[in-house]
């Protein structure tokens, strides 16, 4: 009796109408995809070219069901070249379905291209105006994550996070 009263009570997390949006990515890079994933594509690597502190906060690093303390987010999916993720679902907010999806794919031997995928609900945002907005900052932030990738990937160093979120813009190194 006593749980009956207290689910009574909890706010639903679940979404009565979704409205999922994707945002495909990507960016080509002057190394070849194996390079580029062992420089850029380990899980905690976000922390590095988001410029955000990341560690792992359960499992193995690189392992399927390993939590970052970004988000929480869980690796759900891994291949040689790729990982997805989600973040878990939060007791009292509306779940989003948020998923994100980071591949290198190879173009040549020498070059390839890093693809950043994120899907999700939007629908608890208030109209198609914040809706939109929501999005354009999301493309925003993630296009300068894969430019940071790309700096780091093709050898260059990014400048030390600033006030703006850390984003970013040193040139490779020659």
């Amino acid at each position: 009796m006593r749980a009956q009263a207290a689910s009574a009570t909890s706010a639903s997390t679940v979404v009565a109408n979704p409205t999922y949006v994707s945002i495909p990515m990507e960016i080509t890079v002057n190394r070849s995809a194996t390079e580029v994933w062992k420089r850029v594509g380990s899980y905690c690597a976000i922390g590095e070219w988001m410029q955000v502190p990341c560690t792992i906060t359960a499992g193995e690093d690189n392992e399927v069901g390993a939590v970052r303390s970004v988000a929480n987010e869980v690796l759900v999916g891994k291949t040689q070249l790729s990982y997805t993720y989600t973040q878990p679902v939060r007791e009292g907010r509306p779940y989003n379905l948020y998923h994100g999806t980071l591949e290198a794919r190879p173009l040549t031997a020498t070059t390839s291209k890093l693809l950043y995928t994120l899907v999700f609900d939007n629908s608890m945002l208030a109209d198609d105006a914040a809706r939109e907005k929501d999005k354009a900052q999301r493309t925003a932030r993630f296009m300068q994550a894969l430019q940071n990738m790309k700096i780091l990937a093709e050898g260059g160093t990014l400048p030390p996070a600033s006030g703006s979120g850390g984003r970013g813009t040193g040139a490779p190194k020659q």
